[in-house]
């Protein structure tokens, strides 16, 4: 008599309970924390407000999509050129910090109305026609070059060490970076293969613990601190975000309004990869319903939008749903919707307790470092996941054309130029949504003459 394996995992509709929600909401929160708060830094904005932002828009985007799309969103890297270039223009070369920001969110704004009519037309057009411009050869390779593109930052975030370290410390500190780093990924790697039961959802949680506390150990033993808890200095517990309102400007618009085009492949790529993830999670649980999420393309651009605009009101950077979050649902087997809203509650009370926001800043850049090998290379990997499940046919003259200059221009573009801003006909183009685009374009190109 055999007996089944019982298969451990939370649907979008399942909600854990109190205890482990939590653990799983502080999850989400450490995998999202870093690429948002270095699009703060990056482009100039409040970090505290962005962190706030990046809450409440993940809660508007829930509602927004009737709690049927477990998407987190987070500040897109996709921005940061079109937001740094209103930030540093030297047009507003006089103006304040908070007015340079107003300025940008009024652009931030309007790429959320982009987003939001390219939903409507999309949710209009049904799914054939948009699986004629958004194939998965488009969508599979912009997952893939999103992942890969982010690989130097993995593996520079790795070797980090204290700026702090004496000069004759400085082999030895980059050593030990390499140290935790490899401890935080093999014993993330362990505990998403090896553990069991419960306490396999929660691999990124334990492997961030354990680096951590290699850290502190190294800490001891070589007196070079990588974990210190004093990176935001104030004599105050609670301090509010710094709210801004926007300015409308015409420059802003024309900056930061047309990326959201660009970033419609990849918030496509992420609903096809949640499809894929969850009704298997849904089949090897015995569970009969069809999460029927790939159908809701236009919803989830509308809901992006509507993050935007909330984190453009308030003061946050532009953003996106993130490929990170979904990589720990994948790795973790957790797509509750209900930890991704306590996740965004959480992250909006961190924002406004300095001590709360010292003990995020605390994790050494290592510990992320390991952590981000493993996944960025997990939303790479889903490109392929999409193509496979699609079975896309490999030995056809055209698939390959569109996949294989997908790649080589995002991550040529992404490597080859600084910024990952490739210069062509005297403007400076992002890597990735260039890719995106010239896909779109290569392969509607391509269909022309096909019955």
């Amino acid at each position: 008599m055999s007996t089944q394996k019982e298969v451990f995992g939370y649907l979008p509709d399942e909600r854990p309970p109190v205890i482990e929600l939590i653990f799983f909401a502080l999850q989400q929160i450490v995998v999202m924390f870093p690429a948002t708060v270095l699009v703060a830094l990056i482009t100039g904005f409040h970090v505290s407000t962005t962190i706030f932002a990046s809450g409440l828009s993940t809660l508007g985007f829930i509602l927004i999509t009737g709690r049927k799309i477990p998407l987190y969103y987070g500040s897109s890297f996709s921005y940061i050129a079109a937001i740094a270039s209103i930030m540093g223009a030297e047009a507003f070369a006089g103006y304040s910090l908070n007015d340079k920001i107003s300025i940008a969110q009024f652009g931030i704004i309007m790429s959320g109305s982009v987003s939001i009519i390219a939903g409507f037309i999309i949710q209009r057009s049904g799914k054939d026609k948009i699986d004629k411009v958004l194939p998965p050869t488009v969508t599979g390779s912009i997952a893939i070059i999103i992942g890969l593109s982010l690989a130097a930052n993995a593996m520079t975030n790795a070797a980090a060490f204290p700026q702090t370290v004496l000069e004759n410390q400085v082999d030895l500190a980059q050593g030990m970076a390499w140290i935790i780093a490899i401890v935080t990924l093999i014993s993330t790697i362990l505990y998403s293969v090896y553990l069991r039961g419960k306490l396999s959802q929660l691999p990124i949680l334990f492997g961030l613990l354990t680096g951590y506390v290699a850290a502190l150990i190294i800490g001891a033993t070589t007196d070079i601190q990588f974990v210190t808890f004093n990176t935001i200095q104030s004599s105050s517990i609670i301090n509010m975000p710094i709210f801004t309102f926007p300015k409308p400007t015409l420059a802003a618009v024309i900056a930061i309004m047309p990326i959201a085009i660009a970033t419609i492949p990849e918030s496509t790529a992420h609903v096809y990869q949640l499809h894929i993830y969850v009704n298997d999670l849904a089949k090897k649980k015995g569970v009969k319903k069809i999460y029927d999420i790939d159908s809701k393309l236009g919803l989830n651009l509308v809901g992006d939008g509507i993050g935007d605009i909330i984190s453009g009101f308030i003061g946050g950077p532009a953003g996106t749903n993130y490929g990170e979050n979904i990589s720990a649902m994948a790795i973790s087997k957790n797509f509750s919707v209900y930890v991704l809203m306590l996740a965004a509650v959480l992250t909006m009370i961190i924002s406004c307790f300095t001590p709360l926001i010292n003990i995020i800043y605390s994790i050494p850049t290592s510990v992320i470092g390991g952590l981000s090998i493993y996944l960025f290379g997990v939303i790479a990997a889903q490109g392929i996941t999409i193509m496979m499940d699609r079975k896309v046919d490999m030995f056809n003259s055209k698939n390959l054309a569109v996949i294989a200059v997908i790649l080589i221009v995002g991550l040529g573009g992404s490597f080859g130029f600084e910024g990952g801003m490739i210069p062509m006909f005297g403007i400076q183009l992002p890597a990735i949504a260039t890719a995106a685009i010239v896909g779109i374009a290569l392969n509607l190109m391509l269909l022309i003459g096909e019955k």
